[in-house]
């Protein structure tokens, strides 16, 4: 048992890096997910201070965590879940990423990535890069499909609707991309080792949330793992 708060602020001080983790997803925060679908805490990166006791000074950057395609353990809205409308398809994604619930074990909820949500979790993290996750479960697939914007009442929309009712009324409109072939995970070194397809993909999600892509998984090992952008440069 310790003073973190005051662990921290001498740390700040000395200006020594000080790295914070959060856990769980960001519509699972209890202020800006799909209420009530949510955990009993704060889960954006704003979180990391209240909980710590530092000041809203201390966060330079902010690294978001993203599969490169989506899942959702439990109850609650999931616009892009292909569960009942490409079952094969899901049930391939599940097998391959493992997409079982560390703890309990139960299978997660699997659809095409959300742009739209990850937008929103970009905007409400103050998010300055990202890690993209598992590309290499994807590939091989005839076709990907990533949604970029949602129909709600006859009208196209491009923000997260506010109420977890709306949320679960929308539906996806997806952009369809060829997808990636096989690679060797343990030959990648190098962006430019990757698939062209994967590379266009890449260049797609960072166009369309304004932020680079500084970390990408290549493979399921802790070393099938490319550095692109420094995460603490400044």
């Amino acid at each position: 048992m310790a003073d973190v708060r005051s662990i921290l602020n001498e740390a700040l001080r000395q200006k020594r890096p000080v790295l914070f983790e959060g856990a769980q997803g960001t519509l699972l925060d209890i202020d800006h997910g799909t209420y009530p679908f949510v955990t009993s805490s704060n889960t954006v990166a704003g979180g990391a201070l209240t909980g710590s006791g530092v000041g809203i000074g201390a966060a330079t950057q902010a690294i978001g965590i993203t599969k490169a395609y989506t899942t959702r353990v439990g109850v609650g809205p999931f616009p892009t879940e292909i569960e009942t409308t490409e079952r094969e398809t899901a049930e391939k994604i599940r097998k391959i990423g493992a997409e079982f619930g560390a703890t309990t074990g139960r299978p997660r909820r699997v659809g095409w990535l959300d742009l739209v949500a990850v937008k929103y979790a970009v905007e409400a993290n103050g998010l300055t890069g990202l890690a993209l996750t598992k590309a290499d479960v994807l590939q091989g697939f005839d076709h990907i499909k990533v949604c970029t914007s949602y129909r709600l009442g006859g009208s196209t929309i491009y923000e997260l609707p506010s109420s977890a009712e709306d949320l679960a009324r929308v539906e996806p409109v997806y952009e369809v991309l060829p997808c990636w072939p096989e690679y060797s995970t343990q030959s990648v070194r190098s962006v430019d080792d990757l698939p062209a397809e994967l590379q266009s993909y890449m260049r797609m999600i960072e166009q369309f949330l304004g932020i680079p892509i500084i970390l990408l998984s290549t493979g399921p090992g802790r070393e099938e793992t490319l550095v692109l952008k420094d995460p603490f440069s400044a």
